[in-house]
């Protein structure tokens, strides 16, 4: 992946998700808002491990929070 594709990438998650979380707030809608907002630190995450396998071994490890959980409001309060 070149530098300029992994600015592309950068810059799509970014939008995306930041356009979505602002949808949800907008809305009033936080369990949405928070799901995405853990939904963008996971491809971020993947992200980084596509360039770095020691993180993703990391987070493999026992113990490692899951962030393919979702969030509800009572978890978020």
């Amino acid at each position: 992946m070149t530098s300029q594709q992994l600015a592309d990438e950068l810059k799509r998650i970014a939008t995306t998700q930041v356009s979505d979380i602002t949808r949800a707030v907008k809305e009033g809608q936080k369990s949405i808002a928070l799901n995405e907002v853990r939904d963008m630190a996971r491809r971020l995450g993947l992200l980084a491990d596509a360039f770095d396998p020691k993180s993703a071994a990391e987070r493999s490890e026992p113990g490692a929070e899951s962030r393919d959980e979702p969030v509800d409001d009572a978890q978020a309060a």
